[in-house]
Parts: structure tokens; C-alpha cells; sequence
């Protein structure tokens, strides 16, 4: 630690984890600083001010392709080390991420195993789920508390499917320093539709998930058009948010498909919900502006095939919102960004080819030194 001047101290820990790692070949003081805790305490202090400088790309699907790492546009540096990239591409499907963390579905074994875990150290946490039940349609989540000053502070959430479609979801919840599933006195109430669990919202305690837009909802239902339902982690509420009249309108359609997403840069004061709308490859989005009375406001609509791409009639095959501010999305061939916000609303930039080809999953990442728990063990790569 001596090593290593006081100067240099403070810069090293808002490097990414990947410069840190090749700083290690200088010398022995910077060996000894990974290993130093209050240097680990404040590098993952600091990169959870961060914003997401890569992401994943797999197929939505499991079934052994290869794992890939791409950078977004105007970001270097970051990046994760080939062999964990071979092991996830070999075992594991890529369900969540959040500040240098991933939780993962182990594909090679019967029943599913999960695990958190952080590529750039190469470790994981083996997560045993809060039920035996060997249900493929149990859903977990994983997400940061709203607390960053906790060194390893995480959380996940696991909703259990009912056995009777009018119940609600029963609700537990892991936090990373206390290592025991907790149920919550309330479960989640999705209302009548079925809820995308794959993208959550959390903010401010509160987690929020969009329904789908099939069309088997009898009209006149409260649940006829798709919605935003939220559930508080602390009293276990669960609220119908509205989507805006132009959203819903048509949207009960098997090829219209809505996500939502975190709106709103780590560095910002306040942040909200960013919604997408995909219907007969037009791309729209709302800003949720007022979060009383449902209220949007729409920040762009454009025409796949008026964006300028490389193919004359794309397919769009996935679409994520990073950082708030760029819309990241697949065709069968490329994988392009939209900027949302400031100078970069609406430019285009090709980001890397899509070898996955079909639907795929983009998962927003950046690399860090955070530790997935106590009791974490090296990946086997």
C-alpha cells in the first residue's frame, strides 16, 4: 500500500476494474491495493456514481451461444476477461445486472441454479432460492437498496407464481449483508394480465413492472389495455400506474410490444420511468413526468426504416434504454444506438454486428470490483 502515493490513490479508485487489473503488472504496490479493503470500499463507492459503459448480448433464449461484450458508443476501457465470457457462454443465461454484479441461471443443470457474480474478478455466489418448488415460471429479480454507502449492499427479490391465476405473487426478499429470504407480509397483486418480470424499474423502494399487450383480456376489464403495476418493498402495496391514452391506444396487439426502463443518469438528482413502444417497426417513447396522475410525455416516434440503417427493411429483434439517454436496439444483422436526449437525439451509430441474429437480450454493464457476498467462491474458468 506504501507503494502507491497518495495522488494516485484517490484517480485508482474511479478506474475501471479492467485498468486495474493490467496496473497490477507495474508492481507490487498495486497488487496490494485490490486486496487493501478501505481501496475496495471506495472504488465501488465511487463506480456506483458511475454509469453503465458496455453491455451483454445473448439470445433471450438459453441453448449455448456464444456470450458477447460490446462497449456503447463514445465508452472504452471497460471489459470483461475471454474465459468468463467462454463459461457463461457454455453454462449460464445473463437475467440481470447492476454495478459490476450479475445474476445468472446456471442452463447445465437440473433444476436451475442461480448465482451472482462478478466477471472482472472472476467470482460468484451460489443463490438458493427461497422454495423447492422446480417451477419454470418462478421469477427473481436482482437490485441495488436505495442505501450506496453499504460496501456490498444488493438485494434480490424473488415472486413465486401462483397456483391460481387470481392470487397474488408471494414475495421474498434476500439482502446480500443479511443472507436470509424474508417473506413479505403483502404479495405482489399483477392485476389480471401477465406481468414482464424481466425488466423491472426499482426507485425509491419501489419496483414497477409492464404487462404485456396480448389480446385475450375481454374488453371493458380494468385490465383490457396494458399497464404499469408497482409493488413497495416496504409495505408490500401494490399500485396500477396508467400508460398514456397514445400508448394504449391500439396496443392489445400481439405485435405491439412496450418495456419499460430507468430514465435518468446516475449523476442526476431525480429519475423516472422511460417508456417504449415497438409496433409495426415504429419506434415511440415516453418520459413519465408526473407520477400522481399518470402523467407522459412522448419524446420521439420514428419509422425503423426511416432511421438510415444498413438494411433497407429491418427487423428489430430487442431494445434496451441505457443510462438514460440512449436507445440501444437489434435487427437480424446490427446491433445501433438512438440517442434520446440533448445533442445526440436522434443519431444514429452502428455499434457492432449481431451474430445471435434473432431475438436477443441486451444487458447493460460496467465493470467494477464489487464483491458478490460472503462465502463467494472463484468461477470455474
Amino acid at each position: 500500500m506504501a507503494m502507491i502515493s497518495s495522488e494516485i490513490f484517490p484517480i485508482c479508485t474511479y478506474l475501471p476494474a479492467k485498468s486495474l487489473y493490467r496496473f497490477k503488472a507495474v508492481g507490487k504496490g498495486f497488487c496490494n491495493l485490490l486486496k487493501e479493503p478501505f481501496f475496495l470500499v471506495n472504488h465501488v463507492h465511487n463506480s456506483l456514481k458511475r454509469d453503465d459503459t458496455c453491455f451483454f448480448l445473448q439470445l433471450e433464449r438459453p441453448c449455448n451461444e456464444e456470450v458477447r461484450l460490446h462497449p456503447l458508443p463514445s465508452q472504452q476501457g471497460s471489459g470483461v476477461p475471454r474465459d468468463v465470457l467462454q463459461f457463461l457462454s457454455k453454462s449460464s443465461q445473463i437475467l440481470a445486472s447492476t454495478k459490476g454484479l450479475i445474476l445468472c441461471r446456471a442452463t447445465d443443470k437440473t433444476p436451475h441454479e442461480f448465482y451472482v457474480c462478478n466477471p472482472a474478478t472472476k467470482s460468484r455466489l451460489p443463490i438458493s432460492l427461497p422454495t423447492h418448488d422446480e417451477n419454470l415460471n418462478a421469477h427473481v429479480v436482482i437490485m441495488l437498496l436505495e442505501c450506496y454507502d453499504e460496501f456490498d449492499d444488493y438485494m434480490m427479490v424473488h415472486f413465486e407464481t401462483p397456483a391460481n391465476w387470481s392470487s397474488d405473487y408471494a414475495c421474498k426478499i434476500l439482502k446480500s449483508r443479511e443472507g436470509l429470504w424474508k417473506a413479505m407480509e403483502k404479495g405482489f397483486c399483477a392485476g389480471g394480465r401477465n406481468m414482464k418480470f424481466n425488466m423491472p424499474v426499482h426507485d425509491n423502494g419501489v419496483i414497477h413492472f409492464i404487462s404485456d399487450c396480448g389480446s385475450y383480456i375481454t374488453k371493458g376489464s380494468p385490465y383490457f389495455e396494458p399497464y404499469i403495476m408497482s409493488y413497495n418493498l416496504k409495505n408490500g402495496t401494490s399500485t396500477m400506474l396508467k400508460l398514456s391514452k397514445s400508448a394504449r391506444k391500439s396496443s392489445s396487439d400481439e405485435k405491439c410490444d412496450m418495456s419499460i426502463f430507468k430514465w435518468g443518469k446516475v449523476s442526476m438528482a431525480s429519475s423516472s420511468i422511460c417508456l417504449v413502444r415497438l409496433k409495426r417497426s415504429t419506434f415511440k417513447v415516453w418520459i413519465l413526468k408526473d407520477y400522481k396522475t399518470s402523467k407522459w410525455r412522448r419524446i420521439m416516434k420514428v419509422k425503423a426504416k426511416e432511421m438510415g440503417l444498413k438494411e433497407k427493411y429491418p427487423t428489430i429483434t430487442g431494445f434496451t434504454v441505457m443510462n438514460g439517454e440512449l436507445l440501444i436496439f437489434a435487427t437480424e444483422q446490427y446491433i445501433y444506438s438512438c440517442g434520446l436526449t440533448g445533442e445526440n437525439y436522434m443519431k444514429i451509430e452502428e455499434i457492432c454486428g449481431n451474430k445471435c441474429k434473432y431475438y436477443v437480450s441486451l444487458t447493460p454493464y460496467i465493470d467494477t470490483l464489487r464483491p458478490c457476498g460472503l462465502g463467494a467462491t472463484p468461477l470455474p474458468c
